[in-house]
């Protein structure tokens, strides 16, 4: 099978489960939520339960990551894996087509597990990345699976959103019906565009487990040596906690800004629009970082997008009026993907060869363990202080935190000691 094939199968993956990223986590739920399944409770009380599901599911793939890699390593298990985490956010995303006006506790367990399945999943996508592309490649094929996400994401959003303004138009009765509908559309769009990855993807066979081990206990003695590993990579450790501190910030950005404008006032059309803008701003800014990534490095195109979250973040705080939301949307857009595809890209680079997933679920862990805080952080601070502003606001200490930690990187040491730790 060609490399070229192999790597168009493995983008697809991220055109096919950025419609659950993009209709449902950034945009249909946040605003069905407030306004169909819990639009009896205070806004303030429904942006915390909001944070609050979200940081549970990402505690769920926190604790099971790291173990999850392990065993994907040593079973050669990370395809079957993948199916199965993308099954379950197939699952939950057609499940909320049926979650009836009022019934926000079984919406939100819908949205919760969908969330695992799409987070479960792509532990084992961004771990087949150093699999299906040659080494002098990574940045490029990180940014366009990225890329396609944004493309792929995108176009089925601007259909959702066009049934939802014109519902008549699609033979359906109001708007509500069509946000129900977009949610099945997810369901079919991710498990459609996901066959590719699972028929075409080859995974290298890792050398086999004795009988007397057992898979489990293999995984768990490859755990505690991955432990051991990042303890004696000082570099591949301290970027670790950079991500985990910046990621924080551009995660809650994703999940929580429509409804952070939906607690300013502004119209929910105004927002959806707004989402759909950033979608295909960032199908070319993803690209073009990745040309950065090759030109400057991953590391400096990093921090230059953590800048423009910190402008971001400020120009949020001080906001009133409706277009300023669209020129946010313009702004995020230009920096998100690129940010996320060179922080995969470059950690790929800091670990040792032939441990890919389980590294990768360290990674994955740091990121949904920022989810954590991040979106209970923006729910709590505003709860408390009456005010959405100041919670936003605390995003600058996450922000400006993983740039200075990621400033310490000497990434030319830490991939040396990440081959040299790979034998």
């Amino acid at each position: 099978m060609s490399a070229n094939r192999q790597i168009t199968s493995w983008v697809l993956y991220d055109w096919a489960n950025s419609a659950f990223a993009t209709t449902v986590m950034a945009g249909f739920f946040p605003v069905f939520y407030k306004t169909f399944w819990a639009a009896d409770l205070p806004a303030t009380e429904s942006t915390f339960q909001l944070g609050l599901a979200n940081s549970v599911a990402g505690l769920l793939v926190v604790l099971s990551a790291p173990f999850l890699g392990a065993v994907a390593d040593r079973g050669g298990l990370k395809i079957r894996l993948l199916g199965v985490f993308a099954l379950l956010g197939v699952g939950m995303s057609g499940g909320l087509y049926f979650v009836a006006a009022g019934q926000w506790w079984p919406a939100l367990l819908c949205y919760l597990f969908g969330v695992l399945g799409f987070s479960g999943s792509n532990v084992f996508y961004d771990a087949l990345l150093v699999e299906v592309a040659p080494r002098d490649r990574w940045e490029r094929v990180s940014a366009l699976g990225y890329a396609a996400g944004y493309l792929g994401g995108g176009l089925l959003f601007a259909v959702q959103v066009w049934m939802v303004q014109a519902p008549a138009m699609f033979g359906l009765a109001d708007p509500a019906e069509a946000v129900r509908l977009a949610f099945l559309m997810v369901a079919g769009w991710w498990a459609l565009f996901s066959l590719p990855i699972l028929l075409w993807v080859p995974e290298r066979r890792p050398p086999p487990v004795p009988r007397r081990v057992g898979l489990v206990r293999a995984a768990l003695g490859e755990l505690l040596n991955t432990l051991r590993h990042i303890r004696a990579l000082p570099m591949t450790f301290l970027f670790l906690l950079a991500y985990w501190l910046y990621i924080d910030g551009v995660d809650t950005v994703v999940r929580m800004a429509v409804d952070f404008g939906l607690a300013l006032g502004f119209g929910a059309g105004d927002l959806l629009t707004a989402l759909l803008i950033t979608q295909f701003v960032g199908f070319p800014a993803a690209l073009a970082f990745g040309r950065i990534g090759d030109r400057l490095g991953a590391k400096q195109g990093i921090l230059l997008a953590i800048v423009v979250y910190i402008l971001a973040v400020f120009w949020a705080w001080r906001m009133t009026e409706t277009w300023e939301f669209y020129g946010l949307a313009v702004t995020i857009g230009l920096v998100q993907g690129g940010v996320q595809a060179l922080s995969r890209a470059l950690f790929a680079r800091l670990i040792p060869p032939g441990r890919n997933a389980e590294f990768f679920g360290f990674y994955n862990m740091m990121g949904k363990f920022a989810v954590v805080l991040g979106p209970l952080l923006v729910g709590a601070v505003g709860q408390a202080t009456g005010s959405p502003r100041l919670g936003i606001l605390s995003l600058l200490l996450l922000f400006v935190s993983g740039a200075l930690l990621l400033l310490a990187v000497d990434v030319r040491r830490g991939v040396a000691d990440a081959r040299a730790a790979g034998g």
